[in-house]
């Protein structure tokens, strides 16, 4: 049983974090670049929400966790019988968040796919390097109205990109989006 708070105690301060929303590939962790962007991340007090798994997942996530101190947390928004898949969630992820959703990929945007709830829980979304579940993300991105920004030296990096989403191999820019988009909200 809780014992009661002396009178003189203060309650506790509690302060709701924003969440930034980190998309990207699967297959390739984009080494140093997703890295770097979970270090940076990880010194703005953000909390940052990757899908949970391996590729640029698991290097932002690393990259995120290995600053010290930080207040944040990495949250990983899993699919479905994600304990059977040895990449999920990856070893960095603190908080898991398991879903139902089975889809992914080129049916990023179905509604049983986890990108919807990816995308509406972030305030704003970064898109590294990826294929079709990375795109989907962009596309929900700019259908909910949410800040996003491509994260890619080249079109190639992202192909299929909607046009009026911003992109940049800027790490600096990319954090003066981050830095506006969380002022704004």
């Amino acid at each position: 049983m809780n014992e009661p708070r002396a009178d003189s105690e203060p309650a506790p301060v509690v302060t709701r974090l924003p969440i930034v929303g980190v998309m990207g590939a699967s297959n390739a962790e984009h080494e140093p670049k997703a890295g770097e962007l979970g270090r940076a991340l990880a010194r703005l007090d953000v909390h940052l929400l990757t899908g949970g798994g391996s590729g640029t997942m698991l290097a932002c996530s690393r990259g995120f966790c290995s600053v010290e101190p930080r207040r944040g947390l990495s949250i990983g928004v899993l699919p479905r019988l994600s304990q059977q898949r040895l990449a999920y969630p990856n070893p960095f992820v603190e908080l898991p968040i398991m879903t139902h959703l089975p889809f992914s990929g080129e049916r990023g945007t179905d509604p049983l796919s986890r990108n919807h709830i990816n995308v509406l829980s972030a305030r704003v979304v970064i898109a590294l390097p990826g294929g079709p579940g990375t795109l989907s993300e962009v596309v929900l991105a700019t259908t909910y109205a949410k800040p996003v920004m491509a994260y890619i030296a080249s079109e190639s990096e992202l192909a299929g990109l909607p046009g009026g989403v911003p992109r940049s191999n800027d790490l600096d820019e990319v954090l003066d989006f981050v830095r506006g988009a969380i002022t704004r909200a």
